[in-house]
């Protein structure tokens, strides 16, 4: 749900407004938060897999300890705090000399480097090689957990399959939605394509908010 405040109260603000202008911490605000919440939440997801492959009740409390837990948790922020900074320590020190006009809905590490008057053939490496890799080694390793955890729970019984393909074909769904704009837009992120607007909505915004539902309420 905090990834969807990032952008959304600027983005509706902006719609209300001519003039959609946007201060220069605020922007790198929005792309230090986004990354932070955006890593933090694919690590997460990957905890929450594992959480899942965990097929024997009677020992699950002793396999996920309090400890473990918050262990998982926490180093999923640390995941995400580190792969935000190691991106945006370089970001903050580019020169701007303008014209500084951003094509898209919020500011974006792509979109915003390309605006510094300086080489940025390095940086732009350095995004693709850290967004790009870690989105599309998460959704791997994601959909491979899936796969296991089908395939254990199909040898067990048709009942139990039957309730996992329940619980996880709405994981799998929503995985696919929020990796499959991401790895697009980040595996090639310096292409100037109108989709990429779209994308960013997607990912941003409409997929992070069934979040609560889908592994909640569903579960």
């Amino acid at each position: 749900m905090s990834l969807s405040t990032i952008t959304t109260p600027k983005m509706i603000t902006d719609v209300l407004r001519e003039k959609k202008t946007i201060s220069l911490c605020g922007c790198m605000a929005q792309m230090f938060f986004l990354h932070f919440l955006g890593g933090s939440e694919m690590t997460l997801l990957i905890v929450m897999a594992v959480d899942l492959y965990i097929c024997k009740p009677l020992h699950y409390t002793a396999i996920m300890s309090r400890r473990v837990l918050v262990g998982s948790v926490l180093l999923s922020w640390a995941v995400g705090f580190v792969h935000t900074m190691s991106q945006m320590v370089f970001t903050v020190t580019l020169p701007f000399c303008g014209p500084n006009v951003v094509d898209d809905i919020f500011c974006d590490l792509p979109l915003v480097i390309k605006l510094a008057c300086t080489e940025t053939y390095v940086l732009e490496l350095l995004v693709i090689a850290d967004s790009g890799l870690l989105s599309f080694t998460c959704f791997t390793l994601l959909l491979n957990s899936y796969t296991v955890i089908l395939v254990t729970v199909r040898c067990g019984s048709s009942g139990g399959l039957s309730r996992a393909l329940s619980t996880l074909s709405a994981h799998i769904t929503m995985v696919t939605l929020f990796f499959g704009p991401y790895i697009f837009i980040y595996t090639w992120p310096f292409s100037s394509l109108s989709i990429d607007k779209f994308l960013s909505v997607f990912y941003s915004v409409i997929t992070p908010l069934p979040n609560p539902i889908i592994y909640t309420l569903r579960n």
